[in-house]
């Protein structure tokens, strides 16, 4: 019970941020970011492969943009931010 509580908490605060203005994204988005693969992590090992696997698909797809620009900023370029 705790995992679905852990998991409907953090959709409703990344609904949140969404909300927010692009400038007061960045801190909670990044908390978020962080702690979305220990949530994935903590479903796979409870639910099993299959729902770490949809939960992984579920988060690259909210996730896209700043994921995009980490991945950038990992093979050296400079991604422009918007403002």
């Amino acid at each position: 019970m705790t995992l679905a509580w852990a998991c409907i908490g953090w959709v409703l605060v990344s609904a949140a941020v969404a909300m927010l203005p692009m400038r007061y994204q960045y801190v909670p988005g990044v908390a978020l970011l962080i702690m979305a693969p220990v949530l994935i992590v903590w479903v796979g090992t409870v639910l099993g492969w299959w729902a770490a696997a949809l939960a992984l698909f579920a988060f690259a797809s909210m996730f896209r943009n700043p994921l995009r620009y980490f991945w950038a900023r990992a093979r050296g370029l400079k991604p422009e931010l918007p403002k």
